[in-house]
């Protein structure tokens, strides 16, 4: 019983120079062209082998005068149905061809070194964005970043009883699609509805899915000081880990500046989460600023310090430490000189203001010439963010000359836009970029 196969093609259209009649090897003709890289077939019923595995052994002559190369090939394929009467079976041991090629026009072949060294390029992954209603503003954003980001709608409505109705539109439309949802838990009253959504949609089909929750709010709710405290940093990540999976696999989570970096362990298997931060954003602000080559960064505690100074270290570097005096926290300089520079202070997030605005005094005390913050998350509960004033140029003693935040806490973002000193990065782009991982 015959069989064919085509064994290889590597890059060649050329008349067939292959004898496969005899076992003696044929040499090139000067007409036939010869091209930079091989093609070969090898036809199995003259080579059959009943129950041998399928290897191929090659041995490589070169014959210098004709600057040709000789590829030997001997295979030994499998064959259930092969019998000792199949003719081609006495020829097992004979199905040995030439294959001429020339190495040096494989280098002087500019086609080819094009098609080796530049490599397909990758098409963009067409997503479809969700989002809760306090993300709306920065999904917009997100979907201006890239054409490949589609808005879809999600009906965010209530029972009499105040549980939420829910409705996803055109949910047969996403089957097939990368599917990603971004999520604000700015508060425990709109987690419940969105968690529904979340756990829904990976069940529509979808080839993949992705949660983008900028900010974890349990983040710094992570230790347990006194027998009895609760982690609901973990309980989040446990809820959140229990994500249905998608025809894609697993969930993929991207956060923000997670408050402490031991939390990625509280995420089980069934959940791919990605940290990302909003340092880059920061370095190109302050790259833009006129005095960028005085400026100093501190930390108000050796906890921001282990936090963020590696992808800080090419400034100089001020680090503050908290202690406490009776019952109150007093912020002293511990490392670094301020002295006529103009200081950023970096956290991860900010809640009362309270330490930043201690670190901002004794920066001044010191003789910063500016002071200024940045944190990725402004939570400002009970509208604290009123505490920090502009320095107006006049100098540290006064107020912060900046105060850049993120967007990743919405609720903030509308309070304090085009309020001085405050200032918005966008994390809309970096978003965008992760949805194409």
């Amino acid at each position: 019983m015959a069989m064919a196969m085509a064994a290889v093609a590597v890059a060649v259209l050329t008349p067939n120079p292959y004898n496969h009649a005899s076992t003696s090897f044929r040499q090139p003709q000067q007409h036939e062209p010869v091209a930079a890289a091989a093609a070969f077939n090898v036809e199995p019923k003259s080579i059959l082998r009943k129950g041998a595995v399928s290897s191929f052994i090659y041995h490589r002559q070169r014959n210098d005068r004709r600057r040709t190369s000789r590829l030997w090939i001997r295979s030994e394929l499998m064959e259930k149905s092969a019998t000792n009467d199949d003719s081609s079976y006495s020829e097992r041991d004979t199905g040995r061809y030439h294959i001429p090629r020339r190495s040096p026009l494989m280098a002087a072949s500019p086609a080819v070194v094009s098609s080796v060294a530049l490599p397909p390029k990758r098409s963009k992954k067409n997503v479809c964005l969700f989002y809760c209603e306090e993300m709306r503003e920065l999904a917009e954003r997100v979907a201006l970043e890239s054409d490949s980001i589609e808005l879809r709608s999600i009906s965010w409505r209530t029972f009499e009883d105040g549980f939420p109705n829910l409705f996803i539109s055109y949910a047969h439309g996403i089957r097939g699609q990368h599917v990603a949802f971004l999520a604000s838990f700015s508060s425990p009253g709109v987690i419940f509805e969105q968690l529904s959504v979340i756990y829904a949609l990976p069940r529509l089909f979808i080839s993949s899915f992705t949660l983008v929750l900028p900010f974890f709010p349990t983040g710094s709710y992570e230790r347990m000081e006194d027998e009895g405290d609760v982690a609901t940093a973990f309980t989040l990540a446990r809820i959140l880990s229990n994500i249905p999976i998608s025809r894609g696999g697993p969930t993929s989570l991207v956060i923000f500046d997670i408050h402490a970096l031991q939390e990625r362990f509280y995420f089980g298997d069934c959940v791919l989460p990605s940290f990302e931060s909003g340092i880059p954003l920061l370095k190109n602000r302050l790259q833009q600023l006129p005095d960028s080559e005085n400026i100093s960064i501190a930390f108000p505690d050796d906890g921001a310090w282990k936090r963020f100074h590696k992808q800080l270290q090419h400034f100089p570097m001020i680090i503050c430490n908290k202690v406490r005096e009776g019952e109150q926290r007093i912020v002293r300089l511990k490392e670094g000189d301020p002295r006529g520079r103009h200081v950023v202070i970096v956290d991860d997030l900010v809640q009362s203001g309270g330490t930043l605005i201690e670190c901002q005094k004794v920066l001044a005390a010191h003789g910063a010439k500016k002071v200024s913050a940045y944190v990725t998350h402004g939570i400002f509960p009970n509208r604290s963010w009123e505490k920090f004033n502009y320095d107006g140029g006049v100098g540290p003693n006064n107020g912060l000359s900046h105060f850049w935040i993120t967007d990743s806490c919405p609720l903030t973002v509308k309070e304090v836009k085009n309020r001085p000193p405050f200032e918005i990065l966008s994390l809309a782009g970096q978003i965008a970029s992760t949805l194409q991982i």
